[in-house]
């Protein structure tokens, strides 16, 4: 699944599948909040995750826990918006 195709599912009720869970995480933040993605990276291990998990508490507005998650992610603090920020990690994670 490319990106373009991924933001075409946004208007649906449930994520498509075959999303890894860092994707999935991804796609509930964009539809229902980012709490709804924290519950699925807070409880996986990888770096992925971790850059997922920074993002959304970027989103959250609570930085200094953002920087934490980035240093785990081994990925310097996002000074870009949070719409370019979902694009490049969704991006990045489908391999696009």
């Amino acid at each position: 699944m490319t990106l373009d195709e991924l933001k075409a599912t946004l208007d649906q009720d449930t994520p498509p599948p075959g999303l890894t869970e860092e994707v999935r995480a991804m796609w509930l933040s964009s539809r229902e909040g980012w709490e709804a993605g924290h519950v699925i990276v807070q409880e996986i291990e990888s770096a992925e995750a971790a850059w997922v998990h920074a993002h959304l508490h970027r989103i959250e507005g609570d930085l200094s826990n953002a920087a934490y998650w980035y240093r785990r992610a081994g990925r310097p603090a996002c000074k870009s918006s949070l719409e370019t920020e979902w694009d490049e990690i969704a991006g990045t994670l489908l391999g696009s």
